[in-house]
């Protein structure tokens, strides 16, 4: 079960980590086989089933999207408590709003995360 206390000191690392763009510090988020699904991925990683599989693959693609987008930066809007895994709601650089869907495997460590964007 996480805890409101896990989820809240995870969501403000996360947000911190994103807005300082350390890719370690990012990716030390995340377990080493875990999966991530993104409708930005066809465009950014050419991976038209929009996921990808594993540290390295995904290593690739933030690297990547940290490059396109230098002004990246996220606000904190909400946060969803579940049993196992958590939303984070945010706002991005652009003003636009976001989300992204945590799920947690043995040792804190995100297993599977999903991310979602509105399109205004």
């Amino acid at each position: 079960m996480i805890s409101r206390e896990f989820a809240e000191a995870f969501a403000a690392e996360w947000i911190d980590a994103w807005n300082s763009h350390d890719l370690d510090r990012i990716l030390s988020h995340y377990a080493d086989d875990f999966q991530f699904a993104s409708p930005f991925i066809p465009l950014v990683a050419n991976e038209p089933s929009g996921i990808l599989n594993g540290l390295a693959s995904v290593r690739d693609y933030w690297n990547r999207a940290l490059e396109r987008r230098p002004d990246l930066h996220f606000e904190l809007v909400s946060l969803l408590i579940g049993v196992a895994s958590l939303v984070i709601c945010f706002t991005r650089h652009d003003g636009r709003t976001g989300a992204e869907v945590f799920e947690f495997g043995t040792g804190g460590k995100v297993i599977r995360s999903a991310a979602h964007y509105a399109d205004r």
